[in-house]
């Protein structure tokens, strides 16, 4: 069975850019996808609007889009408060996120990891009042911007914390993108035998060119969900150093789940061809420059007028 793909580019795609895509454009983005068959997306964030200015219409969003839709759809939130106003909209997927070293969770979410860890409980509570799920999602779990290099039994520290049980999955976040597929496949594996049964999300970024390697290793280990992004849009405005996403097409060719065909590559290129310009993006995926090469008898190539 192939993995689910969870397509970010409207949270983490976007939180870099500095722009905000209007709302009906974002709506637009999201029905091509699900209709495609993308499982799951990440559709937005209750973070500050001042702080991250592209997700200053996720309200909005959620406003705009059907219940159906919406079961479908994942919001990042990093306190109790975000959910409850979260749910209020209609959210029933919640992603609570926060750092395992505290000096990016403070620069990020302004709070201790301690204290992320102890308001956790609430935030699913309000979850579970809705009949919600929540994440448990842990940002910077190989490596931090400011303290290098982060030691795995932290992050199993977390996972196995009382107060983070009540998440359904677990989200183990390469920031960074300074994995290897070594370091990922350790530590999945790990998550996976050492910490409570549930679904585990492998978040990465190509930074250094392993997001798809990383990817395929988090897989192999027991990951059950992979993150990517339109054309490897994205990168965290908290994290120096950061750079795009893994690519969804990128993650789509390497894994090849039965919806996906030829004609589903074409319709998501012509989507990140038509997104990433206007937001002054380069398309950082291999994928698409092979889909829009010249080699004609390969099925996977976009057909083109010459």
């Amino acid at each position: 069975m192939s993995p689910i793909l969870r397509d970010v580019t409207l949270r983490d795609g976007l939180q870099l850019t500095g722009k905000v895509l209007p709302t009906e454009r974002k709506v637009e983005i999201v029905r091509t996808l699900l209709s495609l068959g993308v499982p799951t997306l990440e559709i937005g964030s209750m973070a500050r609007p001042d702080l991250v200015p592209p997700m200053a219409n996720t309200m909005d969003l959620i406003a705009a889009l059907e219940p159906e839709e919406l079961q479908r759809c994942w919001v990042w939130v990093a306190t109790p408060r975000h959910v409850e106003r979260a749910a209020a909209a209609g959210v029933r997927n919640f992603q609570y996120c926060f750092s395992v070293s505290d000096t990016h969770n403070k620069a990020n979410i302004g709070r201790t990891t301690e204290d992320s860890v102890a308001a956790m409980p609430d935030a699913v509570r309000f979850a579970a009042e809705v009949g919600g799920s929540i994440q448990l999602c842990l940002a910077t779990a190989f490596t931090c911007p400011f303290e290098g290099p982060i030691d795995p039994h932290r992050v199993l520290a977390i996972a196995n914390d009382p107060r983070t049980a009540g998440a359904t999955d677990i989200v183990i976040a390469d920031t960074l993108g300074q994995a290897h597929p070594a370091q990922v496949s350790d530590l999945i594996g790990a998550v996976r035998t050492q910490t409570p049964q549930r679904r585990i999300v492998f978040h990465g970024h190509d930074t250094w060119g392993m997001g798809v390697a990383n990817s395929l290793a988090a897989i192999a280990a027991g990951a059950d969900v992979i993150d990517g992004s339109l054309g490897g849009l994205g990168g965290c405005p908290f994290a120096p150093g950061a750079s795009g996403n893994t690519s969804s097409e990128d993650l789509l060719f390497a894994t090849r789940p039965e919806w996906f065909t030829p004609d589903t590559l074409a319709t998501l290129v012509g989507l990140s061809g038509s997104l990433l310009p206007d937001l002054g993006e380069p398309n950082r995926s291999r994928t698409v420059q092979g889909a829009l090469s010249k080699a004609d008898a390969f099925e996977w190539v976009v057909r083109q007028e010459r």
